[in-house]
């Protein structure tokens, strides 16, 4: 098949995102297909990255609210990308208007809305959480389910990285939603990584002893990530108990979340990493990963953490909670700093050298690899009813 992922979320800067479609540009070749990234970029491109993948930009506007992103805003122009690749088949990774445009396309071929975005989580239910349930919030944002809904009409499958999220699309009325889990990369990150003297330097900056208990956040620095109730509950949980912070990445609230750790002893803020063995060794040598977004529709950060052999301190909702393995970590009431400062402590308690022991019995898991098998398989499947529904049709 020639596949293009018409994606919204792409940026060289970005994260979890990027990495799923740099593992998709290389996995998709292997088993057979042609993969072509269209994404929002500075200009009109054409960037082989490969035999069989291909990442092409259509110039594009920055995104206000963070400007390392871009949006589509040309619909012909999509289409007409579109008409040019001539895809098997066609995806798109926003359910916002590039999703809309992309539906409204006239090629023949099969087309899948992957869910990379949970906007009524990272957002509705992030503003209006603690004044109203989600069921009131969902009647208040009516119009934005009767959108997805339509989308749902448009497509021929609506792909979720997590159960939860299926079902709650399921419940609001979608009839193509299903899920397919993603994983990270094999063989990339593993407890073998470990290294006890990067833990040592790292608690040594926080300025605390080798027996602390060394905790990392990890992501795009920005308000639905809720860095700042991370690093208030690190702090709460430093009063009581040998515990420290910290949290890697970068995004537009970097600056402030940085301010905000030099006034706090047991927290820091650092760079973002790039190298992906320098992370792996990071990710493993910490006693916990610790995560505040409860919109996240995968969390990948959370499955190369279980991968590393790390306890995961994660909310009680979405993508970063289908991760948790019981015994090596704990849930928290998504958004309650209190809640993640109580987990924290409990999570000390409880010995975090036992509870990795149980997550390093259990760190072999799913790979991405597995996840493109059965997404790609899913596409054929779609290639094939459209093709024998055409032979009817005849």
């Amino acid at each position: 098949m020639r596949i293009v992922d018409v994606c919204a979320f792409y940026t060289p800067a970005g994260g979890g995102v990027r990495t799923y479609l740099e593992s998709k540009l290389n996995e998709a070749p292997r088993l057979g297909h042609e993969m072509i990234l269209l994404a929002p970029g500075e200009r009109d491109e054409v960037v082989h990255r490969g035999p069989g993948a291909m990442l092409a930009t259509i110039a594009a506007p920055t995104l206000p609210v963070d400007r390392r992103y871009r949006y589509f805003d040309d619909q012909a122009a999509l289409h007409r990308a579109l008409d040019r690749w001539r895809p098997d088949h066609v995806e798109a990774s926003s359910p916002w208007s590039s999703a809309t445009m992309v539906g409204r396309w006239q090629g023949s071929a099969s087309r899948s809305l992957v869910m990379h975005a949970d906007p009524l989580a990272a957002y509705a239910y992030r503003w209006f959480g603690r004044v109203a349930s989600i069921a009131t919030i969902d009647r208040w944002f009516s119009g934005f389910w009767g959108h997805l809904r339509g989308l749902d009409r448009m497509f021929d499958l609506v792909v979720c990285a997590n159960q939860t999220l299926t079902d709650r699309l399921s419940a609001g009325g979608l009839r193509k939603a299903v899920t397919v889990r993603m994983g990270p990369e094999p063989s990339r990150f593993s407890p073998r990584k470990r290294s006890e003297y990067l833990r040592r330097s790292l608690l040594d900056r926080l300025g605390m002893p080798a027996d602390a208990v060394l905790l990392l956040g990890l992501g795009r620095l920005a308000a639905e990530k809720r860095w700042s109730m991370v690093i208030h509950a690190a702090q709460r949980a430093g009063r009581v108990r040998p515990v420290g912070l910290v949290l890697v990445g970068d995004g537009p609230d970097g600056p402030g979340l940085k301010r905000l750790a030099r006034g706090i002893g047991n927290v820091a803020v650092l760079d973002p990493v790039d190298r992906r063995d320098e992370l792996a060794r990071l990710i493993a040598s910490v006693d916990g990963l610790v995560h505040g977004c409860e919109a996240e529709t995968f969390c990948m950060v959370a499955a190369e953490a279980r991968a590393s052999g790390v306890p995961l301190l994660v909310p009680d909702r979405g993508g970063a909670y289908d991760q948790l393995l019981a015994g090596a970590g704990a849930s928290y009431r998504a958004g309650t700093m209190p809640s993640l400062a109580d987990a924290i402590v409990a999570f000390v308690d409880q010995g975090p050298a036992l509870q990795r022991l149980r997550a390093l019995a259990h760190s072999d898991v799913r790979t991405i690899d597995g996840h493109f098998s059965e997404l790609f398989a899913a596409y054929g499947a779609l290639g094939e009813k459209r093709i024998a529904s055409q032979a009817i049709g005849r």
